[in-house]
């Protein structure tokens, strides 16, 4: 069955609250109400720090694992054990990234992509530096924002040992081909690490048929609190040196967990996964009656709830190409062909003529629709564009919760602007 968005819009307070139209999502989606619900029950009843004998730290440290294995099934990792929370993406790999430096020599290659965003860039820039590595950067097409995959075979032939790639852009909404990358990276002999950021709220995940050693997204990304939450194959986490104070756990994932986390926002992240999990047993998911029960089942309601909302999205995103493309003045980065938005999430930037794009955001916002303007710390891609120094672009993402009304109430207020 499609989506039902005024059934959807109801899980989110925001969308009721406010009349306003976001389409600000690329840089953190509205939070859902299953997720609101976890952190006020975790404050309200088990708030307490890790490895008490008392009763809330009991109940607190077993709402924790349950969030470690609700993430687990929801990028379908083997174990609870390879799902490390951090305050977001950004922290994540720049705490990780540091852990495997230890592991490089001078003259070791490392690749990085012009398509990513700068947290899936700088960390690697810096220990390249410290470390005495090469980068090799690899390029991607103006035209319509898809990798160059002839330099990135090029630089795997120089069997890098890190390849550093982005899921799905968050500037143009390109999904990159990582499931045929990656295994053209392990036969190099690179480890693979993954910023999934901008597509986890859009499709699903499955790091074990991917084959990546490293995968991070953001929850306040896909509906829920501003934590992050990295995967790591265990005998990598196992092996690596942690950077943590010495009465930390040594083993995963505790090595790399330093000090107190944010429990509320753990148990946040567990309410986005139990509205998902939701959302996949009302839009198509079949269960056998014991299954259900199992986390396979869990698994399968989070593998159908993406799926539903990739599909539903698909729409959104041809409406948006085709508003944008109807109205004039527009200039469009990216994929722009209808035909082809499987190779995209509803991620769209552009530029209007003679507006800059801070413009175009501050008129927006007058009609109360929310967009974003710069370079969204994709810098390697407006600077590749050639539209850094002139202030980037306006992003445009739609997710689940908006409509093709939201849609057509953009193009008309763009097209006000213009008259």
């Amino acid at each position: 069955m499609p989506l039902d968005p005024p059934l959807v819009r109801l899980q989110f307070p925001a969308l009721q609250k406010s009349k306003a139209i976001f389409l600000d999502n690329p840089a953190g989606t509205q939070i859902c109400q299953p997720s609101l619900k976890r952190m006020v029950d975790y404050l309200t009843t088990c708030n307490a720090n890790h490895e008490g004998a008392f009763t809330t730290s009991r109940q607190s440290d077993a709402l924790l694992y349950e969030a470690h294995a609700a993430v687990a099934d929801f990028y379908n990792a083997e174990r609870a054990e390879e799902i490390v929370f951090g305050a977001n993406m950004t922290t994540l790999t720049l705490h990780i990234s540091r852990s495997l430096a230890r592991w490089l020599n001078p003259g070791d290659r490392i690749v990085v992509t012009r398509l990513d965003h700068d947290a899936n860039i700088s960390p690697w820039l810096l220990i390249a530096e410290e470390r005495g590595c090469m980068v090799d950067w690899v390029d991607f097409h103006p035209e319509d924002g898809t990798l160059n995959l002839d330099e990135l075979r090029q630089a795997l032939e120089r069997q890098p040992r890190l390849l550093a790639i982005g899921y799905a852009s968050n500037a143009l909404g390109t999904i990159n081909p990582v499931s045929e990358i990656i295994p053209l990276a392990k036969s190099a002999g690179a480890l693979v690490y993954v910023d999934a950021v901008q597509y986890a709220p859009h499709g699903p995940i499955d790091v074990q048929a991917l084959g990546c050693d490293f995968l991070v997204s953001s929850a306040y990304k896909w509906f829920g609190p501003h934590v992050g939450a990295l995967y790591g194959r265990y005998e990598l986490l196992e092996s690596l040196f942690a950077y943590k104070v010495r009465p930390a756990p040594a083993n995963p994932p505790g090595k790399f967990e330093t000090g107190t986390l944010n429990h509320e926002g753990m148990a946040g992240v567990l309410g986005a996964i139990e509205y998902l999990e939701e959302l996949g047993e009302e839009y198509g998911a079949d269960f056998e009656p014991e299954l259900a029960k199992t986390y396979q089942g869990r698994r399968l309601r989070l593998k159908k709830a993406m799926s539903a909302i990739r599909k539903y999205e698909e729409g959104l995103a041809r409406a948006l190409l085709e508003t944008l493309e109807e109205t004039p003045g527009v200039t469009l980065y990216g994929l722009r062909d209808i035909q082809r938005l499987g190779e995209r999430v509803p991620t769209v930037a552009f530029r209007l003529k003679g507006y800059h794009p801070r413009r175009v955001a501050e008129e927006l916002d007058k009609s109360g629709i929310y967009v974003w303007d710069g370079n969204y710390y994709a810098l390697a891609v407006t600077t590749r564009l050639g539209v850094e120094a002139d202030g980037g672009m306006v992003r445009v993402g739609p997710v689940h919760y908006n409509t093709v009304k939201e849609i057509e109430q953009f193009g008309a207020a763009l097209r006000k602007l213009i008259d």
